[in-house]
């Protein structure tokens, strides 16, 4: 028997359109009210095919930035992996099961967490993934997993870069609230494959652990210097996503 977590994507249930059209605009007023949220650069995200989403990650707020402020202006749903105990909770595991969030049993995680991804992607969606794993505890860079680098290149989905800026101090890892005031700017990169760019005979190996520097060190770029972290020496970004700020 077919577990639901690897049912087809498709099936799973679609956002209800007041959810939809009444849920985020009402994030965005609750946030927005508070904060300053700005993303730039959402245009270079593909209109069509599967694509993932690559993001740093240091806050429960990049979360909801992602899913109110980039997701309507993509026009695509945005589908997730998250720990199965979200379902339980009341409220939030009917929003995450209606929302593109995917259960995934951490017990079995690695296994069961590529093949769901690799599903998602198969069936020519968007595949957000946060690289780290989990949260930064002071906003800069961790070193990163090699789970998304074997993904992309079995997968051939293009990898789009995102760096969220400012998130950890209004909501840093251990702080049950956030703190009032503050700006976040999501910007978000050019689409690449990483195949596309290893040098030509490259064992799978070392493919894997270049991949991973390859996809930081964009995201890396789209960051200012202090959150680059342990990916510091990234070169900064000229994409033309870096040069404004629009809402």
């Amino acid at each position: 028997m077919t577990s639901p977590a690897f049912a087809r994507v498709a099936d799973a249930p679609a956002p209800p359109s007041w959810m939809l059209h009444g849920l985020r605009p009402l994030a965005r007023l609750v946030v927005a009210s508070r904060y300053d949220v700005r993303v730039t650069g959402a245009e270079h995200v593909p209109p069509d095919g599967p694509v993932i989403l690559a993001a740093n990650h240091a806050s429960n707020l990049d979360a909801i930035v992602i899913g109110a402020w980039l997701m309507p202006k993509l026009g695509r749903r945005i589908h997730w992996l998250g720990k199965k105990e979200l379902f339980a909770w009341p409220i939030v595991g009917w929003t995450a099961a209606h929302g593109g969030v995917h259960p995934v049993d951490r017990g079995s995680a690695d296994l069961e967490a590529f093949r769901l991804a690799q599903r998602i992607l198969d069936e020519g969606n968007i595949l957000f993934v946060f690289p780290e794993g989990t949260r930064s505890r002071d906003g800069s860079l961790q070193e990163a997993r090699d789970g998304l680098a074997v993904l992309a290149l079995r997968s051939g989905a293009p990898i789009v870069p995102l760096g969220i800026a400012g998130s950890y101090k209004v909501w840093p890892r251990g702080q049950k609230l956030p703190h009032p005031g503050g700006r976040v700017t999501v910007r978000v990169g050019r689409p690449f494959r990483p195949a596309d760019e290893l040098p030509a005979g490259t064992d799978r190996r070392t493919a894997k652990g270049l991949t991973t520097t390859m996809i930081m060190d964009r995201i890396a770029a789209l960051l200012p210097q202090s959150q680059r972290g342990v990916y510091g020496g990234a070169t900064p970004s000229a994409d033309p996503a870096m040069a404004a700020d629009t809402v």
